[in-house]
């Protein structure tokens, strides 16, 4: 990496820069799209499912077409007869006999069938959203009830009510990653054998600001404000798979936008009806979930189970590791469908040992539960938990010190890059040293007497370890856009998206210091179809590595237009003139013009002489491969036997980012995530009761961490540059889950130890944690 990228001062790169949106949210200033309101806009109220599963016998609407400001009610078949398509899934995986994954279709509006409680039947349009409410309580749906099916096990039994004729046993992929047969000699060899069960429960997404959209029509052009995550991937989805027209005949917009982890990346169920709405009446059309309705619409994390084993020889050494689980995808597919307890289970898996053989099996089922896609780590988190639980509690079985263990396992670096027994190439990496940071920053040698003085006070304490290693996303394409304003300002622009990131800070940073911008002139774009190349959104970790490699480039670029330029000016050949701090200079003179100056000089010259007409760029970067952030994360909680209420009292964090552009929205980030890890760990669970009706439907019945609950977490770095991107970074936006899942549930695991118990599952509720101590 070149020295220059970190530039000076500070807004350097590696400098702890606040997000610059943060005055204007904290004062009210934020744009989301709940707070937009177009001219003459109408209101839209869906009319949802009440049941799991059954046949739609009829549909009554005529009481709610006749109600005061209905301006129109819509069915499925207003969307066949538009010729709207169905909501996609796009994913290549196949099961392993080859097979594609089976896709059936997922109707905009329900068709002839529901399959969960909260799938869309009907839409009213009114001139008041008080007025569509009221009409939708007129509309009467006769659904013939089925036998629904709620459970990933129920869902594979013979003779189980079938949700989708295409997917016999309600199996829509049978995916296996690995070495069988390696796999397989390697348990036979084994001296032992560790086995668990493990549940991953199934969660909300929960992000603070709802889902909402306004669609419109304009210009013969669909139009769509949305929160999104990219609004390229959003419009070329909708044009393509939904609306078939031309990608240049949608047009998306998203301002601010209130946390997403994955959940709101693709189009849902609202968002093409409001759009064919928008273009029958011929006036915008506006929806806002509220927070019931987002329990039952928003697509859902997690929500897999599995049968895990790790061989190990006489003295520790790992030599094989097999997973055979479930993973429920609710009643469709989404988007990212079986991605995540698939795909990225089998990546991730490995961690950062050197474990010769795997053998993933996970069959993908459907349930007449809501939807599941990609929550915040998406099978990142899985695979190491799977890992790391495994890990801990073979430990506890040979005898072995969990720290010991994971020493004689972890991949030296000497054998850098190393291949993964997932195929997975692992660039850089520092592991031990790394775990004995965390061990000492952690003072894990003093814990026995933290361990007494908790039994004085009647609370059982215990303490888990995690050495995590995720795989961030596979390359892609980004648009890396720089524009020279006549103001003086200069605008970034980019296909990802931030919604909570601070990437203006972050991006920022590496243009000021690649180009010698004062930070304080920089913009940033990218919620706008219209103004992008292309875009990959942000999700996977990976927009410092696509956005900072993009925005590198285009400095690079930016620079060479300008010395063409500056050799006009200076009077200078081009080959004599340099670049440095933001100035061009004549070689060995002290005749020098500014960037900023010199792109007014190219936009007054407009092109003369062969010359670039501006310093302008917007091009379109390949992305570089996959990262490998890894860390070591160490948990302590304490438990009290009478209630048992688990409290996590210690927390210390030391991570390999590589380079970190701005460490403290890296923490931040960290500190998130762990967060989210404490509350699925602890408290967070999604329940159906058997007729597939959602138990935990509001913020009264579903527990969510609050800030009494997180202690202080110790965020420590020790980075190894990546080797593949220009800016050796490796991606941190998903980590702190990766790790916070497994250490906890290893220090509960450990501070139950003393009652014989040997393992318990997420979410380690009050409850639960008693029944464990009590029997």
């Amino acid at each position: 990496m070149e020295d220059m990228i970190f530039g000076t001062g500070p807004y350097a790169v590696s400098q702890p820069v606040t997000r610059t949106e943060d005055p204007r949210l904290l004062r009210g200033g934020g744009n989301y799209t709940d707070d937009k309101n177009l001219e003459g806009q109408a209101y839209a109220v869906f009319v949802r499912s009440p049941m799991a599963h059954g046949d739609i016998r009829a549909v009554n609407i005529s009481a709610a077409k006749a109600a005061p400001g209905v301006l129109a009610v819509l069915t499925s078949a207003d969307i066949e007869a538009a010729g709207l398509g169905t909501l996609p899934n796009n994913l290549p995986v196949k099961s392993k006999d080859g097979t594609p994954l089976i896709k059936p279709p997922r109707p905009i509006l329900a068709t002839d069938r529901v399959r969960h409680v909260g799938e869309p039947v009907v839409a009213i349009i009114a001139e008041t959203l008080a007025q569509a409410q009221d009409a939708a309580e007129l509309v009467e749906l006769d659904i013939a009830p089925l036998p629904p099916v709620t459970t990933m096990d129920d869902a594979v039994r013979d003779g189980a009510p079938q949700l989708h004729a295409e997917a016999p046993h309600n199996v829509c992929l049978d995916f296996q990653m690995g070495d069988a047969t390696a796999t397989a000699k390697a348990f036979d060899e084994a001296a032992h054998v560790t086995k668990l069960h493990l549940d991953n429960n199934r969660c909300f997404v929960s992000a603070m600001e709802p889902r909402a959209a306004i669609g419109d029509f304009e210009d013969d052009r669909y139009v769509l404000h949305v929160c999104s995550q990219g609004v390229m991937g959003m419009r070329n989805t909708l044009a393509g798979a939904i609306f078939n027209v031309e990608p240049e005949k949608v047009h998306v917009i998203t301002s601010d936008v209130g946390g997403s982890f994955g959940m709101k990346a693709m189009p849902y169920h609202e968002y093409p009806v409001i759009m064919l709405a928008a273009k029958q009446l011929g006036r915008p059309v506006k929806w806002t979930a509220d927070r019931s309705e987002s329990c039952i619409s928003d697509h859902q994390g997690r929500a897999s189970q599995f049968e895990a084993e790790l061989a190990l020889d006489k003295d520790g050494k790992f030599l094989a590791a097999r997973v055979t689980g479930l993973a429920d995808m609710g009643g469709y597919l989404t988007g990212t469908g079986p991605l995540a307890q698939s795909v990225n289970i089998g990546k991730n898996l490995p961690c950062m040992y050197t474990t010769p053989a795997i053998d993933v099996n996970m069959r993908c089922v459907f349930t007449n539960t809501i939807y599941v896609g990609a929550y915040r780590g998406a099978g990142r988190p899985e695979g190491n938990y799977i890992m790391e639980r495994l890990v801990d509690t073979a430990a506890r079985e040979m005898g072995i010190d969990p720290i010991q263990l994971r020493r004689r396992n972890l991949v030296p670096s000497s054998a850098m890059p190393y291949k993964a027994a997932s195929g997975q190439i692992i660039d850089s990496g520092d592991f031990e040293p790394m775990l004995v940071q965390a061990v000492a920053a952690s003072d894990w040698a003093g814990f026995e007497d933290r361990r007494a003085n908790a039994k004085a006070r009647g609370k059982d304490r215990g303490i888990g370890v995690c050495a995590y290693l995720e795989v961030t996303a596979p390359a892609g394409k980004e648009n890396g856009g720089i524009r020279f304003g006549e103001d003086g300002r200069v605008t970034m622009v980019s296909g990802t998206l931030d919604y909570g990131q601070g990437h203006r800070a972050t991006f920022g940073q590496i243009v000021s210091a690649r180009l010698g911008i004062p930070f304080e002139k920089l913009d940033l774009l990218q919620g706008d179809s219209d103004e992008l190349l292309v875009g990959g959104g942000t999700g996977g970790s990976r927009s410092v590595i696509a956005a900072g490699g993009a925005f590198y480039e285009a400095a690079a670029e930016v620079i060479e237009k300008g010395k063409a330029v500056a050799g006009h000016v200076l009077e200078a050949a081009v080959e004599d003139i340099e670049f440095e701090n933001g100035d061009f200079r004549i070689s060995g003179t002290d005749r020098t013009i500014n960037l900023l100056d010199l792109a007014a000089k190219a936009r007054e010259l407009g092109g003369a002489n062969g010359l670039p007409d501006s310093l302008d760029v917007n091009l379109v970067h390949d992305t570089a491969p996959s990262a490998f952030p890894n860390g070591v994360h160490v948990a302590e909680v304490e438990i009290d036997p009478d209630t048992g209420v688990t409290e996590v009292v210690k927390y210390t964090v030391v991570d390999d980012f590589g380079n970190m552009i701005n460490p403290l929205l890296v923490g931040g980030q960290v500190h998130g995530g762990v967060v989210q890890g404490i509350g699925q760990a602890l408290m967070e669970d999604v329940v159906y009761d058997d007729d597939g009706q959602l138990v935990t439907g509001s913020y009264m019945d579903y527990a969510l961490p609050r800030a009494d609950q997180v202690p202080d977490i110790v965020f420590l770095d020790h980075p190894v540059p990546a080797t593949t991107n220009v800016l050796g970074a490796k991606g941190a936006g998903e980590a702190g889950v990766s790790g916070a899942l497994p250490a906890l549930m290893n220090a509960v695991v450990d501070a139950l130890a003393g009652y014989g118990v040997k393992t318990i599952n997420m979410p380690a509720t009050p409850e639960k944690v008693w029944h464990a101590i009590h029997g």
